[in-house]
């Protein structure tokens, strides 16, 4: 494997002070400790939609009916303290449905903009592949530019901004599934699975006489976390690291088994996604590590494989794996 040489960074920015690394990993501990307690997830799981928020990504949730999809992103969103809306998805539901419309206001004698409910910090699009293709374009524009244009104006949405989708993969009667332009759009895909017995035990136990998200409370706000994100762009990152990202991603392209590989925009969020899990670990730089601790659920749902691997039974996880035994790990 040969890197191209000689790239380096064009943006100076100023070193990370522990005095400012210290809050942004001691919120981030506390996001993810307020989301454990209302949902019986795996701590990778939840630090994975952590990471993605404070890196500015968006998190596909995808997972059996009845495991906390939803109690994760509504917990994550809680725990923010960010403004939060909720969109459920069905077949009928309309792009304005999602944007938002303009009306004619009598009294005023004007037309008015009635915002839709992608007007708010965290939103949550429940059942994503219930909703029409028409509709699921609708996110396409505010998930990349974090801006709506209705009628011809172009509206910016409030930050920080983020889309927690779920989606159920066993079910396909009435659904439609993502196109690529739109999965490649989340940053991260997380699946929960089912809870340990003892722990699902105890889950009954907690939960039987109260609401999943009574105990879930603020440990941050709106400021906080776009202050936090601001602090995630400044870990230092070496260029050897971006390298290496870049040949993870060229490996599984080159793939015989990949249609379509991982494109740069999944390089840049695996990136973005390394450097935040350096500020969870308390680190103000990332190393290959992080990068390859978040590899398959950055990429792994971007990839489109051959008709032949998929007759094989090969999945897109098995070209990650495969990309990231092969390519050289920076020293």
């Amino acid at each position: 494997m040969h890197y191209p040489r000689g790239v380096t960074s064009t943006i100076a920015t100023p070193p990370l002070e522990p005095g400012e690394l210290t809050p942004v990993a001691e919120l981030a501990g506390a996001l993810v400790d307020a989301c454990a307690g209302a949902v019986r997830a795996p701590r990778a799981a939840i630090e994975n939609c952590v990471i993605a928020l404070l890196s500015g990504g968006h998190v596909m949730i995808e997972d059996v009916p009845g495991v906390g999809k939803t109690v994760l992103g509504k917990s994550l969103a809680r725990a923010a303290g960010c403004e939060f809306s909720r969109l459920q998805c069905t077949a009928d539901l309309l792009p304005a449905d999602v944007t938002g419309v303009t009306v004619w206001d009598q009294n005023a004698a004007t037309f008015l903009f009635r915002p839709g409910p992608v007007f708010a910090n965290v939103v949550l699009v429940d059942e994503i592949n219930r909703a029409s293709p028409k509709t699921q374009s609708a996110l396409l524009e505010c998930m990349e530019e974090g801006q709506v244009t209705v009628d011809g104006e172009t509206r910016v949405l409030p930050q920080p901004f983020m889309i927690i989708a779920t989606q159920n993969p066993v079910e396909y009667e009435g659904t439609f599934p993502l196109p690529e332009a739109q999965l490649d759009r989340f940053a991260v895909r997380v699946a929960i699975g089912y809870p340990a017995p003892e722990d699902e035990a105890g889950m009954l136990l907690d939960l039987a006489g109260r609401d999943a998200l009574e105990g879930v409370v603020a440990v941050a706000d709106d400021a906080g976390i776009v202050a936090a994100r601001r602090v995630v762009e400044r870990v230092h990152t070496d260029p050897s690291l971006a390298r290496y990202v870049v040949g993870l991603v060229g490996a599984t392209r080159r793939d015989p088994r990949a249609e379509l590989g991982a494109s740069p925009r999944a390089g840049l969020a695996l990136l973005r996604a390394a450097k935040a899990r350096a500020v969870v670990d308390g680190r103000a730089y990332a190393v290959p590590e992080d990068v390859r601790a978040l590899a398959q659920s950055v990429l792994g749902h971007r990839m489109i494989l051959t008709p032949d691997a998929r007759a094989r039974g090969a999945q897109p996880g098995e070209v990650v794996a495969d990309a990231l035994a092969s390519v050289p790990v920076p020293l």
